[in-house]
């Protein structure tokens, strides 16, 4: 269901919502906000210990956790379970400072609220941690893309010199000998350039 969130392919009423908030009354507030909202699959959790089991098990859309009195080991604990799920996560504070505000977004917070939890507040911070994942994973993706096409275009190059070398042939005899290639065996180019890489390296 988080690739759905991230690919915008379902309502945001229909999301899975854990709220994290050992303050009964506080939780409340959240909840009702979240009903308010359309929201109707929201688990409420009380009990900060064991929550990476509980958000394995749920595996919930989008996460939010709140926290009345917060102290360093608990916003260090929950810090590790956000740095280790790839979701939304809002979290509401009633006082921060600017060390602990740094290390949520270090953790992948996507909304960190200091002293402002009102239920009218819940479903406007909640559309923003979604939409503020979905612009950060969509800007990771064309990182790694990046990144991929680069390597490839590295791999195609060295494909190429060790062709020309061996063959004798020019650079875009060699090019398009790797593109015929992959055409027929219904392979990438960058496949079959690191073929060659690979064929080149063991016979050297």
């Amino acid at each position: 269901m988080l690739h759905c969130v991230i690919n915008s392919c379902m309502s945001h009423l229909d999301l899975t919502i854990l709220v994290i908030d050992e303050n009964a009354v506080r939780a409340a507030i959240i909840e009702g906000g979240l009903h308010e909202a359309g929201h109707t699959r929201v688990t409420v959790v009380h009990e900060v210990n064991g929550i990476a089991r509980i958000v394995e098990t749920l595996s919930p859309d989008v996460i939010i956790i709140d926290i009345e009195n917060p102290n360093r080991d608990m916003m260090e604990h929950l810090f590790q379970l956000t740095r280790s799920v790839s979701r939304p996560i809002a979290m509401f504070v009633d006082r921060s400072d600017s060390a602990s505000i740094e290390a949520a977004v270090d953790a992948g917070v996507s909304a960190y609220v200091v002293d402002g939890l009102r239920k009218e507040r819940v479903k406007p911070i909640l559309d923003m941690a979604v939409s503020r994942f979905n612009a950060f994973s969509r800007l990771q993706r064309e990182l790694a893309d990046a990144r991929s096409a680069l390597e490839e275009r590295k791999v195609i190059e060295r494909a190429k010199g060790i062709l020309m070398k061996l063959r004798g042939i020019s650079e875009e005899e060699a090019f398009n000998l790797m593109r015929q290639t992959a055409m027929n065996e219904k392979k990438k180019l960058a496949d079959i350039a690191q073929s060659v890489v690979t064929a080149a390296a063991m016979l050297s």
